[in-house]
């Protein structure tokens, strides 16, 4: 089975996160969730689900500041982590090993582990400061991912962008959540 970390911090677009925990779930995926405690007020501001609903979307919840957690160790085996939304705090935790908490502790040890984390980094504009750590995070091993929408597939709603999005960085870790539509060359393809 696989197993994937989520992580959802306090930058906009909760919706990431909540509608990666969505399709996961309707595959078959186990989840293990962390929040930080942004992520609660950017949730009740931004979508209709209240921290009670997105947790029951999860696998196994765990505690913010648990870093006694299961994933907090390379021995609990995991196929990565997902950071959706990725704040410019967590992405600064994660590229300067900042284990202070358990969204980046997670975070770094899939990149001792070498396995894949992608962060949904949630920021414009940039500055050099952003820049920079978006760099050391990828030297670090981390795949930046800005839900920056595509086009092509000719969106005709927020839920088609967020699925667009979602789909393609799940796509990095090997997992086909059948709401992509691909390019084909000949225009799209629906799945």
């Amino acid at each position: 089975m696989q197993r994937i970390i989520i992580g959802i911090t306090g930058a906009s677009g909760a919706i990431y996160g909540i509608r990666a925990l969505e399709l996961l779930r309707a595959v078959g995926v186990e989840t293990h969730l962390v929040l930080s405690p942004s992520a609660g007020r950017t949730i009740t501001e931004e979508t209709d689900f209240n921290i009670e609903q997105v947790k029951s979307l999860a696998t196994v919840v765990h505690g913010f500041k648990d870093i006694g957690a299961s994933i907090a160790s390379g021995s609990f085996q995991v196929d990565g982590m997902l950071v959706a939304p990725c704040s410019v705090k967590t992405l600064a935790g994660i590229a300067h090993c900042f284990d202070d908490e358990l969204i980046v502790r997670a975070a770094d040890v899939q990149l001792k582990e070498r396995r894949r984390v992608v962060l949904m980094f949630r920021e414009t504009p940039l500055h050099a400061g952003h820049i920079a750590i978006m760099e050391r995070a990828t030297l670090n091993g981390a795949i930046v991912m800005p839900p920056v929408p595509a086009f092509y597939h000719r969106p005709k709603s927020i839920d088609d962008i967020v699925n667009q999005s979602v789909g393609r960085a799940l796509d990095l870790f090997g997992i086909d959540v059948k709401v992509v539509r691909r390019w084909t060359g000949q225009g799209t393809s629906d799945e």
